[in-house]
């Protein structure tokens, strides 16, 4: 079960993220999960949003240079070794984690975690022969 990320590359200038949550509000689409990552020049902003064919709209009517990817959520308990324990089995199966982001989604002792996974498949093989909780909507 894999869900749609939205990536969106901005340039590292003040307001521009501002502006594509403006963009993102005027749709009327929620924002269910964000990540940032930047360099001196540029960001890249991920999102899990609840309506990702209409985000990719409207964000590119607006300028923004989108992509959009594959990724997996997971739902593991909101306590200390749950998230070292799903990472194990990753790593026990040699499946590299390009990089991951938390979300918290609203269940009393519960957080899903974002990954993007290098060997996507045989990520989504672990989770499900483990009993993992996948999200496949937010």
């Amino acid at each position: 079960m894999q869900i749609k990320q939205i990536s969106v590359f901005l340039e590292n200038n003040a307001g521009r993220l501002a502006e594509v949550t403006r963009v993102l509000a005027q749709g009327g689409i929620n924002i269910r999960a964000i990540s940032i990552a930047d360099t001196a020049d540029f960001g890249i902003l991920r999102l899990i949003v609840d309506k990702d064919a209409e985000a990719l709209t409207v964000l590119n009517a607006a300028g923004f240079t989108t992509r959009e990817t594959n990724v997996v959520a997971v739902e593991i308990s909101d306590t200390p070794g749950s998230l070292a324990k799903v990472m194990e089995l990753f790593q026990k199966a040699n499946v590299n984690i390009e990089y991951l982001y938390a979300s918290l989604e609203g269940k009393t002792g519960k957080a899903v975690v974002i990954f993007k996974l290098e060997n996507f498949e045989i990520g989504l093989k672990i989770i499900e022969d483990h009993g993992l909780a996948m999200i496949d909507h937010f």
